[in-house]
């Protein structure tokens, strides 16, 4: 894991924390990648990381928050891509954009991570409980919600359910990806799916 920006100005304890943090995470990457989810034990992560219980509790409260911190770390999205767009054309080109992201941060962590991550018992996963995170849905929804405060996106679309159809849709070729271990055109089909749904959703409100 690379380091975060900003590192240069925290202070020897600051950096003596988030490494550890990172190392914890790192240790149940490597457990999820080899022994698979139902390996992924506190006492497991522990042992690997080479750091106490306590010192894991100091960092998250759960095995799934921890899982969810992954997250954190996969490639920012340039803010400009996601100012005030112009036009339907340009908010459906940005939603898609933040997603390929998304894929791009998937194929890096490799099939096995993202196979093991994403099974029903990763709470993580769960988007009343998951902790409040830089989750693509998260940035879609900040997103569609400043276009329709500019007046390009019409006030009765409801946005909940549109993020969560995406969400969906997503979560849909991930599987797929993964399942077939790497063989599917990952990149291709989220770009259809999605494109296809928000051609149907937006269709004539331009």
């Amino acid at each position: 894991m690379n380091d975060r920006p900003g590192e240069e100005n925290l202070s020897r304890q600051q950096l003596k924390s988030r490494h550890t943090k990172e190392k914890i995470f790192q240790a149940a990457k490597q457990i999820l990648q080899t022994e698979g989810y139902e390996a992924l034990s506190i006492k497991n992560i522990c042992e690997k990381a080479g750091v106490s219980n306590g010192s894991f509790y100091h960092h998250f409260q759960t095995k799934d928050d921890l899982l969810s911190y992954y997250i954190e770390d996969q490639p920012s999205i340039n803010p400009d891509l996601l100012a005030v767009p112009a036009d339907l054309k340009e908010v459906r080109e940005t939603i898609i954009s933040v997603y390929l992201n998304y894929v791009a941060y998937c194929r890096d962590l490799g099939v096995t991570f993202i196979a093991n991550y994403y099974t029903p018992k990763n709470q993580a996963l769960n988007p009343e409980t998951r902790t409040k995170r830089p989750y693509p849905i998260t940035t879609v929804r900040s997103y569609l919600e400043k276009a329709m405060e500019a007046g390009v996106l019409p006030q009765h679309l409801n946005l909940e359910e549109i993020t969560t159809d995406i969400r969906m849709l997503v979560i849909g070729n991930v599987f797929e990806w993964s399942m077939r271990n790497g063989e599917p055109d990952f990149e291709g089909n989220v770009r259809r799916s999605i494109g296809t749904y928000l051609d149907g959703v937006l269709d004539g409100k331009d």
